[in-house]
């Protein structure tokens, strides 16, 4: 079958997960750029910093039991950090379903020698959730950003477990409503739904996440960049603008053009319904062609950010091909899905996001598809 090339393309075809796509109508010369080549510790480094950390608080509508910390490393350093200074104090479940997930149980078996209890499930499927031992420490990412799989929710975190709840959420905060009394450990980065920088993590800590750090110490050594205590005692400076490494001010101010950005479409509220609008465009997009699926079969567990999709027949390097047609046209930028995962694609439907962006790619994803088949066809 023949399809010729469609005749609109999107306007954005910027559809990684991450760096994901900048937030519309951003350009560089809108960032504020009085902070920077000035010490972050200098009045108006510390300023911006707080702004920033003020603004992560306003926009997610964290109470004012969590912390926000901003740390170095993007979410794996957040996480990773969380992990250290935290775990060994009593057991540990890890839950994984995808590649980051299994990042994690890695860490917790080879670098800090623990001997976790691992509960998996396949690419696009959960784990049983209600079988969880809250008696442990539980490690888990609330949207797998490599399987397009989310938690539903968080009723299935008990109000009065025993160890803590660590949740890797890049991929979910300002996209799902979380339940932050049920969240002692959180971690993003504001490369995602914020479509800011890479390189910087955020640190989200519950008041007993604040009082296992007080309480305990691990039998391993910190790096410095780990270190969040000092005389028993949580370093209260990095919540408050003080990081322990020097940050990009610039990416300080990307972020805060994106949180800014935020308010101005309605907030908590209006990232999560640009979310959804995209999520629902590119489900009439699968849902009209017999050769596109879903990974996440299950819709009540289905990412509305990171979609990662089935292509009827391909393998990798049929979906390699695809993908580098509509990058050659500007049609689709980044929408292989990751290497570790099943062969297929993945389409970003954060917030940062055009719904008519996504609408407009369905006739391109059946020029490629076509084409890619004719090509491996005739070769």
């Amino acid at each position: 079958m023949t399809v010729g090339i469609p005749a609109r393309k999107p306007a954005r075809p910027f559809f990684s997960s991450g760096p994901c796509a900048k937030p519309p109508g951003y350009s560089p010369d809108k960032l504020a750029t009085e902070s920077l080549g000035r010490s972050h510790r200098a009045k108006i480094g510390k300023t911006r910093l707080q702004y920033c950390i003020d603004l992560m608080r306003e926009v997610l509508g964290l109470p004012d039991t969590h912390r926000i910390g901003i740390v170095p490393g993007s979410d794996t350093g957040a996480f990773e950090m969380a992990m250290w200074t935290m775990l060994g104090a009593r057991g540990v479940t890890a839950l994984a379903w995808e590649s980051f997930g299994e990042g994690w149980v890695t860490d917790a078996v080879k670098q800090l020698k623990l001997e976790p209890t691992v509960v998996r499930a396949d690419y696009g499927q959960l784990p049983d959730l209600d079988k969880i031992d809250w008696s442990d420490d539980v490690l888990f990412t609330w949207n797998g950003t490599t399987s397009g799989v989310r938690v539903p929710d968080g009723e299935w975190i008990p109000a009065d477990r025993e160890g803590l709840s660590f949740a890797d959420a890049t991929s979910a905060v300002f996209a799902y409503d979380i339940p932050w009394d049920k969240i002692d450990v959180a971690t993003f980065s504001w490369q995602k739904v914020l479509g800011g920088e890479g390189g910087h993590g955020v640190l989200i800590l519950g008041p007993r996440a604040v009082q296992r750090l007080e309480e305990y110490t691990p039998s391993w050594p910190l790096p410095k960049v780990f270190r969040l205590v000092s005389k028993g005692k949580l370093t209260e400076g990095v919540f408050k603008g003080e990081t322990i490494n020097t940050p990009s001010m610039l990416a300080v101010e990307d972020a805060i053009f994106a949180l800014e950005w935020s308010k101005s479409v309605g907030g908590l509220e209006g990232l999560q319904a640009r979310c959804t609008a995209n999520a629902h465009a590119l489900d009439k997009i699968v849902a009209e062609r017999d050769w596109l699926g879903h990974l996440a079969v299950d819709s009540g567990t289905r990412s509305k950010t990171s979609v990662c999709l089935t292509v009827e027949g391909a393998d990798a390097d049929f979906i390699k091909k695809f993908a580098a047609l509509l990058e050659k046209e500007g049609a689709a930028y980044d929408i292989a899905g990751y290497r570790d995962a099943p062969a297929g694609l993945r389409i970003w439907c954060g917030a940062t996001v055009n719904v008519e962006d996504i609408e407009a790619l369905g006739p391109w994803l059946d020029w490629a598809y076509a084409a890619t088949k004719a090509a491996l066809a005739s070769a």
